[in-house]
């Protein structure tokens, strides 16, 4: 028990009173709703993410955790207090059995573990994006969520709701006039700042860190975890860590599933993986992330998605076919376009609701096997990023070929004693 729980022990008596409203469906039965219809959620990790996540509609936040008491602090205040406890161990928050959904809101490179013990644990999983920051790492949580039987939302929701970027448009009408034909096949993708997109450079990381004195609010150690351990200094922490490979991605690791999962959606690649990645980019330093000029993906059957960093060519078409193109705006070289598409089907609908999936036991639209597929297009992008070099990939066999030192960052080693299990 922590403080802040101690600090609040009056008020366990109300707490009990509420538990019919908290316990688990799956204790109570199946098709059982609370009399307050709400689902029950831990948080792990109350930066801006997971902050910003207290408040979801038809769910009530039971439980929070953070290894800097400040963000503690502030995310019970923001949560409203009264009955909620609070753990700096994540591993304890998960054992709850009065919690449905795990929410994991930290950096990066914590998502894997945290997936795979709250799905062993028989949680529900919200995930920040993205996924898992190594390719092992994803296909890992990715049989552990299979293995328990759990539900799964990756939360990047473009490919099923919102305005997307520079499109005007929700990327179901993309969907849909991918599937009508009336571009041709194979198609070419192109993500750059002329076709509504910021691959936000300025998470690069520093090359000449000085150690610091690590904040008596914060556990240092504990936010490492199974990164190696590095000396202390601001820059590596919170709002900065995606600068550094230990971590994150930088702007490929921020913002590419928001940008490709979708992509991956309207070409009909949940099921597949490029069989190349290409790299244009200047040498990268081992520990912290810089930029890039270009990253093409190559699918087996022509497709390419193409990662404009420097975004020289204005007046770019978002998606380019032999029969058409599609620029930002939904503008076409097609006649009549929105007219010739009404001729055509709507693309299959999805489950967009979490709490639905969860109470129905239905995949969520975007899941742990899309979401593994696309996570690995960011991962394959990162590592031929990190070695400066082009890279063929096994689609099947899920690994580079020919490469060890490629493959080597698939898996990278974790500081004990932290194991990836599954």
């Amino acid at each position: 028990m922590t403080t802040l729980q101690t600090r609040r022990s009056f008020i366990k008596s109300a707490a009990a009173l509420s538990l019919f409203s908290i316990v688990p469906r799956h204790v109570l039965g199946k098709g059982f709703l609370a009399p307050s219809d709400q689902l029950t959620k831990g948080i792990i990790g109350l930066g801006g993410m997971g902050r910003g996540h207290i408040p979801y509609a038809g769910t009530r936040v039971v439980a929070l955790c953070d290894v800097d008491e400040t963000h503690l602090k502030q995310g019970l205040e923001l949560a409203g207090g009264a009955g909620i406890k609070t753990f700096k161990d994540y591993r304890e928050l998960i054992q709850l059995p009065e919690v449905d959904i795990v929410h994991i809101a930290t950096p990066p490179h914590w998502h894997g573990l945290m997936a795979i013990d709250a799905a062993r644990a028989g949680k529900d999983i919200w995930c920040e994006k993205p996924m898992t920051r190594t390719i092992g790492e994803g296909k890992r949580v990715k049989e552990a969520v299979e293995q328990y039987g759990r539900m799964f939302r990756l939360n990047t929701w473009f490919r099923f709701e919102s305005t997307f970027y520079g499109m005007k448009t929700t990327v179901r009408p993309i969907k849909k006039l991918v599937e009508s034909g009336l571009l041709g096949w194979p198609l070419k993708v192109t993500v750059s700042k002329h076709t509504g997109f910021d691959w936000k450079f300025y998470w690069v990381g520093k090359t000449n860190l000085e150690k610091q004195p690590v904040p008596s609010e914060l556990d240092y150690n504990a936010w490492l975890g199974p990164a190696p351990y590095k000396p202390y200094n601001a820059h590596r922490v919170h709002g900065t860590f995606r600068g550094y490979w230990d971590y994150d991605g930088g702007g490929l690791g921020d913002m590419g599933q928001h940008y490709l999962d979708p992509i991956q959606y309207f070409l009909g690649k949940d099921n597949e993986s490029p069989i190349s990645v290409e790299i244009d980019a200047p040498q990268q330093h081992p520990e912290a992330v810089g930029t890039w000029r270009r990253i093409e993906y190559t699918y087996a059957d022509g497709c390419k998605i193409i990662l404009d960093g420097e975004g020289k060519d204005e007046g770019i078409p978002y998606i380019e076919g032999p029969k058409g193109k599609l620029y930002p705006e939904f503008k076409s070289d097609i006649p009549d376009l929105k007219k010739k598409l009404d001729a055509f089907p709507d693309p299959s609908p999805q489950v967009t609701d979490f709490l639905e999936s969860v109470r129905e036991r239905k995949p969520f639209a975007l899941n742990e096997q899309n979401g593994y597929r696309s996570c690995t297009l960011i991962n394959m992008g990162i590592v031929a990023l990190r070695l400066g070099r082009s890279l063929k990939f096994d689609p099947d066999r899920q690994e580079f070929i020919d490469d060890e030192a490629a493959n080597r960052l698939m898996d990278q080693p974790m500081r004990a004693p932290w194991v990836m299990g599954s």
